[in-house]
């Protein structure tokens, strides 16, 4: 690592630029995506031949990409999203390669662009206008929107077939409230079909068509693991049939069909590790493609030269794009990381920790008490900052339908660089294991995924005697953030400290004020109507129990987060006040003017790693090491010189200090002996 002060290791890794959603235009010759190298996230595009970068917008798109883009089939321009200050309520734009934007589609709610038809005219939206999210279509020549569906559960996954005269999606007409479906429906909405591809209760959902128009690839998890299929249509919608794909080994998500239709692409995931694998449509044979152990996926569409474009990142190694080739299995970087002064081995790779838990950690829950609940071996992982003792940042993931993996994350490698190290839990609700490990968590939020949490840190502090356990604290956001909440009310006696970052606190608000996809696909899919269920969104809210909070706590909240509403930062703020705590003592408050739910400026991160270092540096404490640390012996050296005070005049100790400057200054910088330094013969 190059020679940087400490203060300049945090705004040097804020700064790195990350690419996000990158897209093969049709032709192949060019790769759009996004890039904060300017500060904040822009349109770039890629020249794969020789790594050239041109920048396309100029502010004109999200700060935080929680949206991608598409491009128009002829390749002469872009389809993105576009909203104000992180807000998510998105208005579709047409951005031209030579950087013109104008409106395409503005319509009050949010907006999500879900497909391009290949005239480029026709456009497949979801949109919130109406309340619910349902499926929109768009004709850019006219400036004509007509509504599809109209369902009281939200529409997803919408695909429109290559023709335009079909659309499929999914949405849940069933009494199982966690059931989804796959229809397939005529161009204007009409004739929907359910496929009836799962059981009821079962999720499913379609990727792709196949370029003929008459297989559809699909996912479900009927069978507990997610899995690949193709629906054949070529019979009518009536008479479809399912071929599924893969062994059932691991959790398996269809994206896209190569060129042809006759191989698609799926996401596997193993643990903590998601690896693309190419499915043949005829055999069933399938290939796992060659990438390190971390996160790989394929995009959609070739290159020129018929490689497929696939990005790839581990733990120490940031994203970057590499073109691979099918038929050698080689890859070859096409868009390099940056790295700026470090270097990928100052990086920290994890340790992967299981154990087994009942739900119920050891230390005395303070909110609500729970009996054992069914035993899982979870899993997580642990990063090492290398001090000794080593306080530990226990960080659980958001989501709650996520799970953490082994990819680059700036926020990690800061903590280790500041000598804090971390734990990631994938507690029971997690991805990556199947649909009945994920349901763990419905009907049971704050109760054994927070068990499995506590129970993953007593583990680790129980097996590495490194680890302070006097200065433990747990950082997290979205849900992370609630499970940040919940640990301070629940697990007090575990925790020196806790950070909510856009954290829900209040289940009942949360309700009324998310978006309203939201509401009925998070909120009552996991906990039911809050009328029909006010005992647990009562008992699981974290702010009902704020006297519990025994070490000081940090909130953060962006002021147009439409996720989780700056509201649950607002509520939990003023309960610690009733409660009889002194904000700046007791906990801190802070509000991110013009960020919603997160945000990817550089300015934005560098104030997040701030606010996150002066808080735990003040309130648990740790020395800088790792990517941030000198080394002694090789970086700095030190001496501690017994029996002496401001200097010495003893003879003895001036020989000392002489002897100690005259060895430093020789073997670091060196000098011939000189004037008074030498003596004739």
């Amino acid at each position: 690592m190059s020679d940087t002060d400490e203060t300049d290791v945090l705004r040097e890794l804020a700064s790195l630029p990350t690419i996000a959603s990158p897209r093969v235009s049709p032709d192949g010759e060019t790769v759009a995506l996004y890039y904060d190298v300017t500060g904040r996230n822009e349109l770039h595009l890629l020249n794969p031949a020789d790594g050239s970068l041109e920048r396309l917008s100029d502010g004109d798109v999200p700060r935080s990409v929680r949206a991608g883009f598409e491009w128009d089939p002829s390749g002469d321009r872009l389809f993105y999203h576009r909203d104000e200050g992180g807000d998510e309520q998105h208005d579709v734009w047409a951005m031209s390669l030579d950087g013109e934007s104008e409106p395409v589609v503005e319509m009050d709610g949010q907006i999500r662009l879900h497909d391009v038809g290949e005239d480029g005219e026709t456009l497949l939206l979801g949109s919130s206008r109406d309340g619910q999210m349902n499926l929109y279509r768009h004709d850019v020549s006219t400036a004509e929107t007509t509504k599809l569906t109209d369902y009281e559960r939200a529409v997803a996954a919408g695909e429109l077939s290559p023709d335009g005269d079909r659309i499929a999606y999914t949405t849940n007409e069933t009494d199982a409230y966690e059931n989804s479906d796959v229809y397939v429906a005529d161009g204007d909405g009409s004739n929907a079909v359910n496929l009836e591809i799962g059981d009821v209760g079962a999720e499913a959902a379609p990727a792709d068509w196949g370029p003929d128009g008459d297989r559809l690839l699909v996912v479900d998890n009927t069978t507990d693991l997610g899995r690949a299929g193709i629906v054949d249509l070529a019979d009518g919608v009536e008479d479809a049939t399912v071929t599924w794909f893969g062994e059932g080994e691991f959790e398996e998500s269809p994206s896209h069909f190569l060129e042809g239709g006759d191989r698609f692409v799926v996401s596997r995931t193993r643990g903590a590790v998601t690896v693309p694998v190419v499915y043949d449509a005829d055999t069933g044979e399938s290939e796992e493609l060659d990438f390190p152990a971390g996160v790989a996926s394929v995009t959609e569409g070739r290159l020129a030269d018929d490689r497929l474009l696939a990005y790839r990142t581990t733990s120490s190694r940031r994203p970057e794009l590499v073109a691979y080739d099918l038929a050698t299995d080689d890859a070859e970087t096409v868009f390099d990381a940056e790295y700026g002064p470090f270097d990928p081995d100052d990086f920290v790779e994890p340790e992967t920790v299981s154990f087994v838990s009942d739900g119920v950690p050891e230390t005395p829950a303070r909110a609500v008490d729970h009996d054992p609940y069914e035993e899982f071996e979870i899993e997580g992982l642990l990063f090492d900052s290398g001090r000794r003792p080593s306080p530990l940042v226990v960080n659980p993931h958001g989501g709650p339908r996520h799970h953490d993996m082994r990819r680059f994350s700036y926020r990690v490698q800061f903590l280790l660089s500041r000598g804090y190290s971390v734990l990631q839990v994938n507690y029971r609700g997690s991805t990556g294991r199947g649909r009945e490990f994920v349901e763990e968590l419905y009907d049971d939020w704050g109760g054994a995924e927070q068990g499995d949490v506590a129970t993953g840190a007593e583990h680790v502090l129980d097996e590495y005697d490194w680890l302070d356990e006097d200065r433990v604290a747990v950082y997290g956001g979205s849900y992370g953030g609630y499970s940040a909440n919940w640990q301070m009310v629940q697990y007090p006696d575990l925790y020196a400290a806790g950070i909510a970052w856009v954290g829900v606190s209040d289940l009942f608000d949360m309700y009324e004020n998310t978006m309203p996809h939201f509401r009925t696909e998070l909120m009552v899919k996991n906990l039911g109507e809050p009328d029909e269920n006010e005992a647990t969104y009562r008992e699981r809210s974290p702010v009902n129990y704020v006297e519990n909070v025994g070490a000081p706590l940090l909130i953060v909240h962006g002021v147009n987060d439409p996720r989780v509403p700056v509201s649950q930062a607002r509520i939990l703020r003023d309960a610690l006040d009733e409660a009889g705590f002194e904000e700046g003592d007791d906990y801190e408050y802070e509000e991110l003017g013009e960020e919603g739910h997160g945000s990817g400026d550089i300015d934005q991160k560098i104030r997040s790693l701030e606010l996150l270092d002066d808080f735990l540096d003040r309130r648990i404490g740790a020395e800088r090491t790792a990517v941030a640390s000198l080394e002694e012996g090789d970086d700095y050296e030190y001496e501690e010189l017994g029996e002496e005070g401001h200097g010495s005049g003893d003879i003895d100790q001036k020989i000392r200090s002489l002897e100690l400057l005259d060895d430093f200054l020789d073997r670091r910088i060196g000098a011939e002996r000189t004037a008074v330094a030498s003596l004739d013969d």
